[in-house]
C-alpha cells in the first residue's frame, strides 16, 4: 500500500468514515469493502481496501486494489479474506498484543 501512496492518514479518515456508516459494500463474514481517495484522485479512481471489521473497535486492512488493476476479487480470495477476517476478530486483547509484538499486524494509532 506503501507504494501507491495509501498512508495512515489516510486509513485513519477510511476508518472515521466507516464509524459513521459510509462503507462501500458489506462482503459477509467481517469482510467489508472501502473505496479510499488517494491525494489528487478521487474515490472512483482511486483504491479499493478490503477489512476485516466488528464495526466496533476493531478494523484490519487486509488487502488493497488499483481500480485500474483489478475490478474486483473472486470468491476464492474472498471466502480466504473471510477465514482471515474471522480469525483476526476473534483474538483476544492478549493474543492481539502477542501478534502485534511480532509485526506480523502493524497497528496505525490514532491517538485514541
Amino acid at each position: 500500500m506503501q507504494k501507491i501512496g495509501l498512508s495512515d492518514e489516510l486509513l485513519l479518515n477510511a476508518v472515521d468514515e466507516m464509524e459513521r456508516g459510509l462503507i462501500d459494500a458489506d462482503l459477509g463474514g467481517g469482510v467489508v469493502k472501502k473505496r479510499v481517495a488517494l491525494p489528487n484522485r478521487g474515490k472512483s479512481g482511486s483504491t479499493r481496501t478490503l477489512i476485516a471489521t466488528n464495526k466496533n473497535d476493531r478494523w484490519f486492512f487486509m488487502f488493497g486494489f488499483e481500480k485500474n488493476q483489478r475490478d474486483n476479487i473472486d470468491q476464492t480470495d474472498l471466502k480466504t479474506l473471510k477465514e482471515a477476517a474471522k480469525t483476526m476478530l476473534n483474538l483476544s486483547e492478549v493474543q492481539l498484543n502477542l501478534v502485534l509484538k511480532t509485526q506480523e499486524l502493524r497497528e496505525i494509532y490514532n491517538g485514541n
